[in-house]
């Protein structure tokens, strides 16, 4: 999964180096059984409730709503009024605010969607940022066939997907109120301006 590893640093050496042969559109598509398969790898310090494993370092507020199968890892913090699903990993340190949604995605240390977010079928590396209201969307429904085209370094993917979301490289920062369209690969260190647009489908 070059596309991956090339902007998350950790990818190859992390749990999900497991499915480094998959593509990153194909990871999400199987989210639900790729949680399930790293589920039985994890030490004791992980509290095991059905298919949801939360480190004993983790909060989980009250009012969190997170279904399964998912891990969260050392030290994340899930807000009241958040929604995890579809299968879910979160490394250690990862913050899911209030009124944020986390869909069939895998966050790398560190990384935060501070409140009023939605994430679907993404790959976050470490120490990416989401403000308020900023959005990674994941189907595009405004098209005949939706179908998901990535115009990346001038070659044209096709990944064949109708959900995916981003590839988003270790430190991004990502405005408040802006939106990834889906299929969206940013580079380690992007910064997204606030109420921007960032749109890789090609021209046809």
């Amino acid at each position: 999964m070059r596309v991956v590893a090339d902007h998350i640093a950790n990818y190859a050496t992390s749990p999900l180096a497991a499915f480094f042969s998959w593509m990153p559109w194909e990871l999400t598509a199987q989210a639900v059984q790729a949680v399930e398969q790293l589920l039985p790898g994890l030490d004791a310090e992980y509290e095991l409730s059905g298919n949801i494993a939360v480190h004993r370092t983790a909060t989980i507020e009250n009012g969190a709503t997170l279904k399964g199968p998912a891990i969260i890892g050392p030290g994340c913090f899930l807000a009241a009024g958040s929604l995890v699903r579809g299968g879910c990993w979160l490394d250690r340190n990862c913050i899911i605010g209030p009124g944020a949604e986390l869909k069939s995605s895998f966050l790398f240390a560190g990384s935060r969607l501070a409140h009023f977010n939605f994430v679907g079928d993404s790959i976050l590396g470490t120490d990416v940022n989401l403000e308020a209201g900023s959005i990674i969307a994941n189907h595009r429904n405004e098209l005949p066939d939706p179908a998901i085209r990535i115009l990346y370094e001038g070659t044209v993917i096709e990944t064949g997907a109708v959900k995916f979301g981003a590839i988003v490289g270790d430190a991004c920062r990502i405005g408040a109120n802006a939106v990834l369209a889906p299929g969206t690969i940013l580079p380690a260190g992007a910064i997204v301006q606030r109420l921007s647009l960032i749109d890789q489908q090609p021209h046809t």
